[in-house]
C-alpha cells in the first residue's frame, strides 16, 4: 500500500465534495435562495412533474404570476411543497407585498390546510423559496431511496469507499 497515493485518492475525494459544495453555494447566491435544487418527493404535481424529479428554482423575480409553479415552506417543517399559484394579490395592509394561494396540479383543493397557523395566503417575500425554471426528470429518485432506506446511507457511503480505495485514480 502506497501511502502517498492513498492519500492522493483522498485529496482527489475532498475535492470532489468541496466542488460540489462550491457548485451549491454559488448556485444559491445567483439563484437567490438557500435551495436552489429540490426533488420531487409526492405526486401532487403530476402530470407536470413526477415523484424523483429534480427542480432547479430561481428566486429574483419580483412577483410571482398566476401560473407559476413555486416550492415553499412552512414554518416548523423542513420539507418544500412544489405547488402551482393559484390566485395573486397584493396586500394593501403589509406595503403591496406579494400574496400567493398555492394548489397542487393533482389535488382536489387549494394549500390553506396546508399553510401555517391560520395563514390563508403566502407571503412572497417570506415562504416563497423559489420559482421553478427547469428540471431534470427522474434523477431525483436516489435521494428518495436514501431517505426512505435506513440502510440506504450506509450502502451508499460503503459504495463510495470501496471505490475510492480500490480506484486507480
Amino acid at each position: 500500500m502506497n501511502i502517498r497515493a492513498e492519500l492522493a485518492k483522498f485529496l482527489n475525494l475532498c475535492f470532489v465534495f468541496s466542488s460540489a459544495y462550491m457548485f451549491w453555494q454559488t448556485y444559491s447566491l445567483i439563484a437567490d435562495t438557500h435551495s436552489p435544487i429540490v426533488v420531487v418527493l409526492s405526486g401532487s404535481m403530476e402530470p407536470a412533474f413526477q415523484r424523483g424529479d429534480i427542480l432547479f428554482l430561481w428566486n429574483r423575480n419580483k412577483y410571482s404570476k398566476v401560473g407559476d409553479i413555486v416550492v415553499y415552506e412552512v414554518e416548523d417543517k423542513q420539507i418544500p411543497i412544489v405547488h402551482r399559484v393559484l390566485r395573486e394579490h397584493h396586500s394593501t395592509k403589509n406595503n403591496g407585498k406579494q400574496l400567493l394561494l398555492t394548489k397542487g396540479d393533482n389535488n382536489a383543493g387549494n394549500d390553506i390546510p396546508l399553510y401555517a397557523g391560520k395563514k390563508t395566503y403566502l407571503a412572497k417575500n417570506k415562504d416563497i423559496v423559489g420559482t421553478v425554471k427547469g428540471y431534470f426528470p427522474h434523477l431525483g429518485y436516489v435521494t428518495i431511496w436514501v431517505a426512505e432506506n435506513k440502510y440506504a446511507k450506509f450502502a451508499l457511503l460503503g459504495f463510495l469507499a470501496i471505490t475510492s480505495l480500490f480506484g486507480d485514480e
